[in-house]
């Protein structure tokens, strides 16, 4: 089965990503097939491989491990719907 994860991260780190979307593989281990950056100044990065020059293959945490602060209070999540994801994947943008 696949979820479809919107994080995000408060506080964030200049230059990093306050808006992330994911497209999880709950089948295998919580592994992601897809996911998309988008930053304050409105632009997005689709990263088609999350793991690609990985050296350690982390599984994404779930919504509720994201909103009970597991990962650190400055983030917190809710699944959006396939269509939410494939329009910002495809379209390159995102109204917050």
């Amino acid at each position: 089965m696949i979820e479809y994860i919107k994080l995000f991260w408060e506080n964030v780190p200049e230059g990093e990503p306050p808006v992330i979307f994911y497209e999880v593989d709950t089948d295998h281990e919580r592994l992601v097939f897809r996911s998309i950056d988008i930053f304050a100044d409105g632009r997005t990065c689709n990263i088609p491989d999350l793991y690609d020059g990985a050296i350690e293959i982390t599984p994404i945490p779930t919504v509720e491990e994201f909103n009970t602060h597991v990962w650190g209070e400055e983030f917190h999540a809710c699944l959006v719907e396939k269509a939410e994801f494939e329009a910002v994947w495809w379209n390159h943008t995102h109204e917050p």
